[in-house]
């Protein structure tokens, strides 16, 4: 009787600790989260055909923000989708970033609607 006992306050303990673990664990930022997902992009995407649309400046006090809007096709669906390209400027020139300048888009196979143009690693823009 007593061992059992002692296994239920050791496993009581142990669980007490996995749950404190858990709850105390920090959460991922928005830019975290972002990164994660262009990379995962990277790893795992294709690419297709696509066109810049329009490069758009979004001055928000709190949080200005640079929007890089582009198309494209994926088993004859059309995507219209932007990508915050504020920290990624220093990979691509913004000024050549006009109208139907042609680019490489990546995405990924199983939900075509999450793709980007322009990672740390990888670049899609032409012209």
């Amino acid at each position: 009787m007593a061992y059992g006992a002692y296994s239920l306050l050791i496993g009581g303990i142990a669980f007490g600790f996995a749950g404190y673990a858990l709850l105390r664990r920090k959460s991922k930022s928005v830019a975290e989260l972002e990164r994660e997902r262009r990379d995962l992009l990277s790893e795992i995407g294709r690419i297709t055909d696509g066109s810049v649309i329009d490069v758009q400046e979004l001055n928000d006090p709190q949080r200005p923000a640079t929007l890089l809007i582009y198309h494209y096709d994926v088993a004859g669906v059309s995507y219209e989708a932007s990508q915050d390209v504020t920290y990624l400027r220093q990979w691509i020139n913004l000024q050549s970033c006009r109208l139907g300048v042609p680019t490489s888009v990546r995405y990924d196979p199983a939900n075509p609607g999450n793709s980007m143009v322009v990672s740390e690693r990888w670049n899609g823009l032409r012209g």
